[in-house]
Formats: structure tokens, sequence, C-alpha cells
């Protein structure tokens, strides 16, 4: 739908709401810039005023089920027994139809099938003002061969989501974001044991070189300064093509109107010589990484099949410092309470976080996730244990971004502005400074706190 002439949406009111990963917020900003391109008002809230409303779900632990089952129910309640509510992404490709239909679900697509989605609610909505049943979509592909359609309130539009073929999610320009989240990979088969992720997104499939670069340009062309590249796996893009993300940032280089580049997720494994390399030579590149860590003991490490050793990870923040300059932003996610994690395992945690000179971190207390390894392992770690733990690493994360941030102090700095005077440095430290929305701004850094910068701009 999304840059079509179809305006059959005109004056209705649509909520887009995303949980989850910078995936999911593309595949949100998708569907929130197609329904736009038919016509319909994108809303930032739940009221009485809306026609339909569309649940980006996650299902990354048992909590995310809990708040997307909740936002739904909320929703079904605000709609009343008019409106149209669409479901799609991790949580809802694996809920039964039963559970969608007690929850008040008209539309389910799961991690397939959120191309044809705005559509499907188009159709759905003018259908049951009309008073008329929904006429079954033909997709032409294997959607249509795992469709459920009853006549009336109930459209699933789920696929066999271990097909090779990628779904091309593209937009025109960000709804939701002053920067541009670009899909380039979905997938996972690196099967950690406390992720359900793989089991939802199925195999790896990377998005063609030529449809990503063309994207970038189109958004460029309609006043974008910022682009992020994101995937579920994202380091081995292209490993399905013929291709690798190392060559896809040569080919993104070449566009020289790009002004700032980022990547999302990397597995550290992923960082090799190639992709270093490359990330110097290209001048849009940002200098942020986030890496995930997980744990830094080293048997944790192993139970969680994670692939490296705390000093191996290490090793690979001083190579990408080594070749992209010490100032390079290194973020990471932690994981703390997994099972069997001794309180020497968690200082191991602490250790390598502080050897790693982290800057921002993202702490998780360990969720048991049904249909993983994990959760049926033995030495559970008791919820208080892991709220304490929980506690002393994000602690931990404070005080190493500030040691980060504070090293920019007295310095120049180049900030996007998104939105009310703050936006982001290159680095991906929050700054505030005077400016336009999405305006670039030089300015000088006159201190900092909070893991904030204040800045005052240079005309």
């Amino acid at each position: 739908m999304q840059g079509s002439q179809s305006m059959g949406l005109k004056g209705k009111k649509i909520y887009v709401h995303v949980f989850g990963c910078r995936t999911s917020l593309c595949e949100g900003e998708y569907i929130a810039g197609s329904l736009m391109a038919g016509g319909a008002e994108i809303v930032e809230s739940l009221n009485q005023s809306i026609n339909a409303a569309v649940i980006i779900t996650c299902s990354v632990t048992q909590e995310a089920d809990a708040k997307c089952r909740k936002l739904i129910r909320r929703a079904r309640r605000i709609l009343g027994h008019e409106g149209v509510l669409a479901v799609c992404g991790c949580w809802s490709q694996s809920v039964s139809e039963s559970t969608a239909r007690e929850l008040g679900i008209n539309i389910l697509a799961g991690n397939r099938g959120k191309n044809i989605l705005p559509d499907t609610i188009e159709n759905m909505i003018h259908h049951r003002e009309n008073g008329t049943d929904i006429p079954a979509v033909n997709t032409g592909n294997e959607i249509s061969e795992n469709m459920i359609h009853d006549g009336g309130d109930f459209v699933d539009l789920r696929a066999h989501i271990n097909s090779w073929d990628w779904e091309e999610l593209a937009i025109n320009y960000p709804v939701m974001h002053s920067r541009a989240f670009i899909k380039i990979q979905d997938g996972c088969n690196h099967f950690c044991t406390y992720c359900i992720i793989p089991f939802l997104r199925g195999r790896p499939v990377s998005r063609p070189e030529e449809n990503i670069t063309a994207e970038i340009c189109r958004l460029i062309h309609n006043g974008i300064n910022e682009i992020v590249l994101t995937g579920i796996h994202l380091g081995i893009y292209g490993h399905d093509i013929n291709s690798s993300l190392a060559d896809l940032i040569r080919e993104v280089s070449k566009i020289h109107e790009l002004k700032r580049l980022r990547l999302g997720s990397l597995e550290p494994f992923c960082l090799d010589d190639n992709l270093l390399n490359a990330l110097s030579e290209c001048e849009s590149f940002c200098h942020h990484l986030h890496l995930p860590l997980q744990s830094g003991d080293d048997g944790i490490l192993a139970s969680m099949r994670r692939g490296y050793t705390s000093s191996e990870f290490v090793k690979v923040c001083e190579k990408a410092r080594s070749v992209l300059g010490d100032d390079l932003h290194i973020s990471s996610d932690i994981l703390v309470g997994f099972p069997s994690e001794s309180d020497n395992a968690f200082n191991h945690t602490l250790d390598t976080m502080r050897a790693a000179k982290f800057g921002r971190v993202h702490v998780f207390p360990y969720s048991r996730r049904e249909g993983t390894i994990a959760a049926s392992m033995t030495n559970q770690i008791h919820h208080d244990v892991k709220i304490n733990r929980t506690s002393q690493a994000i602690s931990l994360g404070h005080e190493l971004y500030d040691d980060y941030v504070n090293q920019f102090v007295n310095s120049d700095a180049e900030v996007l502005i998104e939105s009310n005077g703050r936006g982001y440095t290159r680095h991906y430290i929050e700054a505030v400074c005077t400016g336009n929305d999405n305006e670039i701004v030089n300015a000088k850094v006159k201190g900092a706190s909070n893991g904030r910068l204040a800045c005052i701009r240079r005309d």
C-alpha cells in the first residue's frame, strides 16, 4: 500500500504500538507508513475515536508476552465491537487461534504477512462498516495456504516462518522516529539456550543489497539524515545471498549524501577484520557499536551457548578500538541470574564490564522462557538474588557510562536534534542543544549530567 495512490483509509484513525527490538521498530514504521499512505491518521494513544489498532508484539521473555496480552485486552475494550484489532510479531507467531479469538483479535499475523497487513486492515474496516463478510485475502504465495478465514471476524495471515523468501518491507519516510530504521536481515540460527526468538523468526534471510541502497537513497531524498541498519542476527547478513555485512557497508559508503549510518546489535563474533575495515572506511559511520556480552563468566557463557569467552569478548572490544578509535562507544546487554550463576560468576561479569570499558549498558534479570533449554536447567536463581545482582550491574553500568560521557566535556560535538532540543551525538550520547527537529547542529560540550551532554550551539 505504501507509495500507492489508494486513499481508502481517509478519515480513519489508527493506533500503532511497537513492543521489542529495533527490527520490530522497522516493521512498525512500515505498517504505520503504509496506513498513512492509504489516508489514515496515525494516533499516539488509544481512545474511543480510533477505528483500528495495530500491535507489533515481542516474545523475548514471558514478561514481554504478558505486556502484549495486557495491551491487546485494553485495545479490545477501547475499540468496542466495531473497531479492528490487528496483532503481529513474535508473540503472535506462536499464539493459538483460540487464544487470539478469546482476546478479540481480528487480524493475526506473525513474522510473515506484515507486507499485506495494511491492505487487510483496510479491507476489514470497510466490510465491517458495510455489514458484509470479509473476502478471502489472496496473496499469491504460501501465506494464502496457511490463512484461516471464517467469513467474518477473524483472519490469520501467519505463514511457515522457515521460508527462505525475503518479505520486502520498505518505507518512504519514518512516521514514529526522526531517524530511519532499515530492516536488512531476519531470522537466527544461533540458538542461545535462553532465547526463543529463533523458533519465532525462523531461518536467517537477507534483503537484497539493491533494495537496501535504493531505500536509503529514497529516505535521503525525503530529508532523513540518519539511517540505522537492523536485523535479528545482523552480523550474518548476506550469508544466504553471496554477500556480507562488510560488502553492504562498502556499497552504502558510496552514497555520499548519507550523513549518518549506524548499526543495530552485533554479536561479537561477527565483528571480524573485514567488517571493521569496512566501517573504518565509511565516512558516514557513527562511532558506536552495540555488542551484547550477556555474561562475563566463561562457564555461564558456555551454558548460554554464546560462542565466545570473556577474554575473547574483551579482545574484540580492544581490536575495535584499535581500528575505529579509542573514543568508540561500545554499549552492551547483560543478563544476570542465569541458572547456576554463582556470586563468583556474577563478579566475573562485573569485572568484564570494566575490562571492556563499556558505555551504555542494558541490564536484564534472567527470565525463565518456556520452550528454551535454559527453562529446564536446574539451579534456577532465586528472584531476590536476581534483583540484587541486577541493581549492582545497573549501578556499575551508570558509573561506566558517566566515565565515558565525561570525556567529551569541553570538546566539539555534532548533534542531530530529534525532538524539543534533544538529540544524539555521533557517538550515540544524548545531548541537549538548541536546534530544529531533524537538524544537525555543530556544538560545544559545556558539561555532562546523568549521561546527558549539555551543548552550546556554534553558529
